[in-house]
């Protein structure tokens, strides 16, 4: 499988320094991008607290992830009819708006303001996700897991540096008036803006539209293309024989899905691992809470998670790696693997921190696995006309499957308790272990390259 280069000089995109420019550009948003989504998450349950109250503060965090699976839907529509641009600024403006509606909330004090800029928020979250799929759209099939990876790894500078930008800008803002913890989503808002406008003014040529036009046939009378020339049509949207796809909607995604075997694995692996990762994760916290009183528990807890953190985007590069040197399908088994053993080590550790920790890595590990593997599979599993069509239900499907398995994870535990939970995340990718197995025929891996041939 290898991209389609091989027709006359002169009549094809010289994809090389495009895909260049998009990964460096990527780079530098998800950073500015995920520093601006981890400030906010970082104390949005706080916020949510003080205006709600301890009781529905969880729902702040549920918001901002259905809000965000929910943007998925718009963003790539529009991805699907005029690029991968418009769909990228769209999800970082709806987290900007999110994040004014939140610090009017917080000076307002009105509790219906908040839910609803948190659900705005999470464009943000729609926006990182979908900059992972923009990292692959003329990437060659060998470097597609690796250079996915990259843009997923670049998420833990954001992440890492977001706490200390946290106090830092709600003692700033507080100068200016601003109720605390109302700042750290002022800084949001900013941080959402500058990637807005970074991906606005320089991600062009659109890479999408770029992989669209190397996709398409190419008359021999066509006038050369050099590299680095633009892809897009005159009005900056899809030629016309690839506007149809902004108008498919999920249905025809699902369509799609079922019909591609490698689809079908790439959607249950990204979802399953995000289901499994979200329920243990969740519920640690309360877990370890029931051993520490309130002076060392949010040490503890802060530990715990930064090391799962570390272990869900610190080694992705090498996971990456790993996805283009043994394949796609064996990396989602590895990543499955580690997920079991995640859930083994955890739900027998008892209140021991270091096991717990050995876990939380695990599990984070794990999800890594199934992320980036599932990832860059179902991107090359179907054309590039539908294919952001296609990524926006897999980002739907995941991120609801993240906000039931947070929301149920606390009725199991407080009923069963916190090993019974790890069990049923463990029990719950049996099915995906049984798909992955599945012998593929051969002709239906459903592997669609640039050039457009199947693999």
């Amino acid at each position: 499988m290898a991209t389609d280069l091989t027709t006359p000089a002169g009549t094809r995109f010289d994809a090389a320094p495009i895909q260049r420019r998009t990964l460096r550009l990527l780079f530098v948003t998800q950073i500015i991008g995920g520093i601006g989504l981890t400030i906010g998450v970082t104390v949005g349950a706080l916020l949510a607290t003080r205006i709600a109250g301890t009781a529905v503060s969880g729902l702040a965090s549920s918001a901002a992830v259905v809000g965000g699976a929910l943007l998925a839907v718009p963003v790539t529509r529009i991805m699907a009819r005029h690029g991968r641009r418009p769909g990228l600024v769209l999800a970082y403006l709806a987290g900007a708006l999110g994040g004014v509606l939140v610090v009017l909330a917080a000076m307002a004090n009105v509790v219906w303001l908040l839910f609803l800029g948190m659900a705005l928020f999470g464009g943000g979250t729609a926006a990182n996700l979908q900059a992972r799929y923009t990292a692959v759209d003329l990437a060659e099939p060998a470097h597609r897991g690796r250079q996915l990876s990259l843009v997923v790894w670049a998420t833990t500078i954001g992440a890492v540096a977001a706490p200390n930008f946290a106090t830092l800008a709600d003692e700033v803002t507080s100068g200016i008036g601003l109720p605390p913890l109302a700042g750290p989503f002022a800084f949001s808002t900013v941080a959402f803006l500058l990637a807005a406008a970074a991906i606005f003014l320089l991600l062009r040529p659109d890479p999408l539209l770029t992989a669209r036009r190397l996709a398409a046939p190419v008359p021999a009378d066509e006038p050369a293309q050099v590299g680095g020339g633009s892809a897009d049509a005159a009005d900056g949207s899809a030629p016309d024989g690839v506007r149809k796809a902004g108008r498919d909607g999920m249905l025809a995604a699902l369509r799609v899905v079922l019909a591609r075997p490698a689809a079908r694995l790439g959607i249950a692996a990204v979802a399953m691992g995000h289901l499994v990762m979200v329920a243990v994760m969740a519920m640690t916290p309360v877990h370890l809470g029931e051993s520490h009183g309130d002076a060392d528990v949010l040490k503890v807890v802060g530990i715990v998670l930064s090391l799962h953190i570390a272990g869900m985007y610190a080694l992705s590069p090498v996971v990456g790696w790993l996805t283009d040197r043994y394949g796609r399908r064996a990396v989602v088994l590895g990543g499955i693997a580690v997920l079991l053993a995640a859930c083994a080590v955890s739900g027998t550790a008892g209140y021991d921190t270091v096991r717990l920790s050995i876990g939380l890595v695990l599990l984070g590990l794990g999800w890594s696995g199934t992320m980036v593997a599932g990832s860059t599979l179902l991107s090359e599993s179907v054309p590039v006309d539908v294919r952001p069509t296609v990524q926006g239900l897999s980002d739907l499907t995941m991120g609801l499957a993240g906000a039931s398995a947070g929301a149920l994870s606390g009725f199991v535990v407080e009923y069963a308790g916190y090993p019974v939970l790890n069990l049923l995340a463990a029990l719950a990718v049996v099915p995906l272990v049984a798909l992955a197995l599945r012998p593929v025929p051969v002709g239906q891996t459903g592997a669609e390259t640039i050039g457009g041939r199947d693999g």
